[in-house]
């Protein structure tokens, strides 16, 4: 008698099983209101009434002719470069801090994975009193900063040591090392590292809203705080949507050229 197959044995039928509810959540929580927000951009519809007109490009006319939104655009684009560029510089050199070993390293990176783990609420009214102009102490600030020095940590991790030995004894110092095998060799690391802050520096909302709430005078907005004053505060959800999903195109257009350069360097580094 030949014993039937249990689920256990039936991969395809387990894998869709557990991978249903994350599939379940994205469509649901993530997919159907991205859609929505889309249709809304073309529309006139506005907070408080049931009308849903189709507006065409109005929505977007009028915003590419805001001189409000095109601050907020320049605002978005040179926090979303300008962080970035911070990012890959501090994340490597810390990086390069926590691979040696001294006394206190695990402290370190405990310290140092704080600033990801406070919630942004709390991390955002601690810069209120930072930025203060009188009682600051500092004057910049920084979030993505632990996470992608996480990232290139573990990326540098991976470097085979004998590549890394190859080069010393080869006679290449420091500086050559990072600059001719190590970064080239991170590529891939980086590239998801830069991926991930991209998209989270130009979607966030909560930092600039509690620092500035956009002002003084609508000229600290970015493009997920005017989307909100006036789509919800302003009510006008069609034009809220439009600027909402303005940066939509560009950012699928950083994740493929981002995906497409990981996947040339880890081809070949393979080769």
């Amino acid at each position: 008698m030949i014993a039937r197959p249990s689920l256990a044995d039936r991969e395809d039928v387990l894998g869709g099983m557990m991978l249903a509810p994350a599939l379940a959540y994205v469509i649901l929580l993530v997919g159907v209101p991205f859609v929505f927000a889309i249709l809304l951009g073309f529309s006139n519809a506005t907070a408080g009434s049931l009308s849903f007109g189709w507006a065409g490009l109005d929505n977007y006319r009028a915003i590419l002719s805001d001189p409000i939104f095109l601050r907020a655009l320049r605002n978005s684009v040179v926090v979303t470069i300008g962080s970035q560029v911070l990012v890959v510089v501090l994340a490597t050199a810390a990086a390069q801090v926590f691979r040696a070993t001294f006394r206190g390293k695990s402290f370190a990176r405990f310290v140092l994975l704080l600033p990801w783990a406070v919630p942004v609420s709390l991390a955002a009214i601690a810069w209120t009193w930072i930025f203060d102009s009188t009682f600051s102490v500092i004057k910049q600030a920084w979030r993505i900063f632990p996470f992608a020095t996480v990232i290139v940590l573990a990326g540098l991790s991976s470097i085979p040591q004998e590549v890394v030995e190859a080069a010393i004894v080869d006679g290449a110092g420091f500086w050559r090392r990072l600059f001719r095998v190590e970064l080239p060799l991170l590529l891939p690391v980086l590239a998801v590292a830069v991926l991930f802050g991209v998209v989270y520096t130009a979607t966030d909302l909560g930092v600039v809203y509690i620092l500035t709430g956009g002002g003084p005078a609508n000229t600290t907005h970015v493009l997920p705080t005017l989307a909100f004053q006036r789509g919800i505060l302003g009510a006008d959800l069609g034009q809220g949507a439009a600027i909402a999903v303005f940066l939509l195109p560009f950012l699928i257009v950083v994740a493929i050229a981002m995906l497409r350069l990981a996947h040339r360097t880890e081809v070949g580094g393979a080769r």
